[in-house]
This record gives structure tokens, C-alpha cells and sequence, in this order.
């Protein structure tokens, strides 16, 4: 089972399709640096580097059967690890700007804040955040999807492939759900 030069054998290969560990263990461990190398250089993060290049080992083993000659195995998989790598730092980036969006939503008073409201508003938009991020997928993607990128429902329930009235209860759960969160925070 050799392991050199930067294509792996069509043993090595087929011993993965097949669910040998070794095999795996050896395909894993030829490219494991260069996937790391690349997700980091994409993410500027070790540790979202890492679970980036464990997710690309996985869906490229789920994969494998799709894989085509046409193309260098090392392309191939590479390219899983970039679009992981930019599916990831699209989702940092979008939860950024939602919480950017819904911090700015909260703020009334332009005047400049005493430094105890900094505390306290700095306290309330990490809840706020925590509380957007707590949400599962089906409330947290149309909220998103309309407060930050100011979709409108009838585009959110294309996307989403839903009718438009479950895109309306998805918004209102998840506004009650914020507004619960929020009055627990100020105590009521």
C-alpha cells in the first residue's frame, strides 16, 4: 500500500471504498497537511482548520464513489476543503453581520453612553447573540435571511421551499423566543 508521490493508488483507493481502516488511516494521513495548509490559509484559524480538514476526510469517503479519474485525487479533494473552508467563513461572516444588525436594532439613544451602559449593552448583545445562535436551523436561517439580508418572505419561502405562512410563524416564533430571552435578561 504505497503511500508516495501525490496521487494515491487505485489500492489505496479502492481499499477505502471498501472500509478498510488502514487504507483510510493512509489516505488520511498523505494529505492531511496540504487539507490543513489550505483551510488554514482560507480561515486564518487552527482549530476551524482542523475541523474543516476532518469534514473534508468525511465527505470526501462519503464520496469516493463519485470520484472520477478525470481530475488529480489531490484536486478533487482539495476542492471539498475550499468550499468547506468558504461555506464556513460565509457563515462567520453572515452571523457577524446578523449580530451587528440585531445589536444595532436594540440601540434607541444615539447619545454616547455612560461607561456602565457599555457593560451593560456589551451584555445584552453577547444574550442576544447567544440567543440567535441557541436556535435550530429552521428558525435561525429565516431570521437571518430577513433581518440581515433583508429578504423579502415571499423570497425567503422560495429559498427555503416552504409556503409563505410557515415563514411567517418561523419569523414570529423567533421573535417571541428573542423577546423571551431578553425579558429574562432584564428580570421581568
Amino acid at each position: 500500500m504505497s503511500t508516495t508521490g501525490t496521487e494515491p493508488s487505485s489500492a489505496l483507493l479502492a481499499g477505502c471504498l471498501a472500509g478498510d481502516e488502514a487504507c483510510i488511516e493512509a489516505l488520511v494521513r498523505q494529505f492531511e497537511d496540504g487539507v490543513f495548509r489550505l483551510a488554514l490559509s482560507v480561515l486564518d484559524d487552527p482549530v476551524e482548520a482542523r475541523e474543516i480538514a476532518q469534514e473534508t476526510f468525511i465527505a470526501a469517503l462519503r464520496s469516493l464513489r463519485s470520484y472520477r479519474d478525470q481530475t488529480s485525487f489531490k484536486a478533487w479533494l482539495f476542492t471539498i476543503a475550499l468550499n468547506l473552508s468558504r461555506s464556513r467563513l460565509r457563515k462567520h461572516r453572515s452571523l457577524e453581520r446578523l449580530k451587528q444588525t440585531l445589536t444595532s436594532l436594540l440601540h434607541m439613544d444615539a447619545q454616547r453612553p455612560l461607561p456602565e451602559e457599555v457593560v451593560i449593552q456589551n451584555e445584552k448583545e453577547r444574550f442576544i447573540w447567544q440567543a440567535v445562535s441557541s436556535m435550530d436551523d429552521k428558525h435561525r436561517i429565516p431570521l437571518v435571511l430577513r433581518y440581515y439580508n433583508g429578504l423579502s418572505v415571499a423570497e425567503i419561502a422560495e429559498m427555503l421551499s416552504v409556503n409563505e405562512g410557515t415563514i411567517h410563524s418561523r419569523l414570529h416564533i423567533a421573535r417571541e423566543r428573542l423577546r423571551v430571552d431578553l425579558r429574562k435578561l432584564a428580570g421581568e
